[in-house]
């Protein structure tokens, strides 16, 4: 029991800050007044790269997208890890309509 509570709250915690970071990543790529977009400018025109806004805004798109799919697939996986004692899945359990007709 106290590996499921392990991994159901770090699962839990992964997926709400990577869809949280996905959607701040997400509004950091419309190139609008966003903190982190400015940031990220910000960190490329300090290390001196010229990066077209277009490209940018994509790419921010395209790693948002993904880091909130990220989060989905963890807490998916999280969801379907069960402790020894809880039980059959409702799908084994018998429990599930019969359409015989």
């Amino acid at each position: 029991m106290p590996l499921y509570k392990v991994v159901t709250v770090f699962s839990t915690l992964i997926a709400v800050v990577s869809v949280v970071f996905g959607f701040m990543l997400l509004d950091a790529a419309t190139l609008n007044v966003s903190f982190l977009g400015n940031a990220i400018r910000g960190l490329l025109a300090f290390v001196g790269l010229a990066v077209a806004d277009g490209i940018l805004s994509t790419v921010l798109a395209a790693l948002g997208l993904g880091i909130i799919g990220f989060g989905a697939g963890v807490y998916v996986l999280g969801t379907r890890f069960r402790a020894r004692g809880m039980g059959k899945s409702q799908e084994d359990s018998g429990e599930a309509s019969n359409n015989d007709g």
